[in-house]
């Protein structure tokens, strides 16, 4: 049964052998061993599949095997990078999942699922959906700067960041058990982590139009235009952009290139997303929107100053869980280093503060 388990899981996943021994340390031959039933693996050989597979060692031993989680990656790694991403992501989401049992502060998701109309979807449904969250989250005319707090805080879908190659990518899940995930790039500047994390929550929205086969972690090539469409029109509202553009273009009577940097930073987007979004909104050709490209690339180094801010290793909500659950008893010490990725001193030091945060404050009911 755990051979069969193994193997299958394996599949699912689309790891390779040499893969899962490159993030286990467990020889190809020994893997092969396991998987064929020549060869029981030792307790040492379940802890480390089982963290491959973001699983408890008990996984092995259930009855009934749980369909595999997808992770839908807009580019997959290689091989061996892509199974050691997969296993992390996973693992993090499950000890979020985890966290939130043990302090029962569960976050029901409040986005709505994308319905279009019969079997069609198009750029027009796109552009709808886009305004309709808009509205829903209350994301305002410049949404790059409260959507990662909204869906984080407000809509319980769970965000990493880490860190891999090729950085042009983003990943997502969405799993009964799991919840709803986001993984961005930490590599990545803020401006295009907004545009990365727009795009996955179009597939995160979207995901029972577009994965209605099992195990199905490959998007079409349309699916990946709508969702950079969706990200466009939610991050760069139509009216919004044509506000500030005519703000710009008031003085002069003439946009200039380098003016287009300003317009970006309001929106807190790649000039490469905002020049784009214009090419759709005013109807652009695209031979003038590629030629705008190529003279603000030339120049982009010098004249976009903004300044970039690293994400955190872990969610805040995630970490404020781990605080709490510390103090309630539910984490020991040594898990809490596990979780938080500390050292047993500094987990210790996280525990001390149970004597000095348990004064509470008295509110009157309104």
């Amino acid at each position: 049964m755990i051979g069969e388990r193994l193997k299958t899981a394996r599949k699912q996943r689309g790891w390779t052998l040499e893969a899962l021994s490159g993030q286990t340390q467990i020889p190809v031959s020994s893997l092969c061993e396991f998987e064929t039933g020549r060869r029981e693996p030792r307790l040492t050989h379940l802890e480390a599949l089982a963290r491959a597979h973001g699983k408890s060692v008990s996984w092995f031993f259930e009855p009934v095997e749980s369909p595999a989680e997808v992770v839908l990656w807009r580019e997959r790694p290689q091989a061996d990078e892509a199974a050691a991403i997969e296993g992390q992501f996973l693992k993090l989401c499950r000890w979020y999942r985890n966290l939130e049992d043990w302090c029962d502060e569960h976050r029901p998701c409040l986005l709505p699922d994308a319905r279009p109309n019969g079997d069609r979807f198009d750029r027009s449904d796109v552009q709808h959906l886009a305004n309709a969250v808009r509205n829903h989250l209350n994301l305002g005319q410049r949404p790059s700067s409260s959507l990662l707090n909204v869906l984080e805080n407000g809509c319980g879908v769970r965000v990493f960041h880490l860190t891999f190659s090729p950085t042009g990518t983003a990943a997502c899940t969405r799993d009964e058990t799991l919840g709803m995930a986001v993984l961005l790039n930490a590599n990545n500047k803020r401006w295009r982590r907004n545009f990365d994390l727009a795009h996955e929550l179009f597939h995160l929205l979207t995901w029972r139009v577009f994965r209605t086969e099992p195990n199905a972690c490959k998007a079409t090539e349309q699916e990946e235009k709508f969702a950079d469409t969706f990200a466009s029109c939610l991050l760069m509202p139509e009216d919004a952009l044509r506000e500030a553009i005519g703000a710009a273009l008031k003085s002069r009577g003439i946009l200039k290139h380098i003016e287009l940097f300003d317009i970006a930073r309001q929106f807190d987007v790649s000039i490469d997303a905002l020049l784009w979004r214009m090419h759709w909104v005013f109807s652009r050709d695209a031979t003038e929107t590629e030629r705008d490209l190529e003279i603000c690339r030339a120049f982009r180094e010098t004249v976009d100053v903004r300044e970039d801010t690293k994400p955190p290793s872990l969610p805040e909500r995630y970490r404020a869980l781990a605080l709490r659950a510390i103090r309630e008893g539910e984490l020991s010490i040594g898990r809490a280093a596990e979780y938080l990725d500390l050292s047993r001193r500094e987990a210790m030091a996280l525990d001390d503060l149970e004597d000095v945060t348990d004064d509470a404050i008295s509110l009157n009911p309104a």
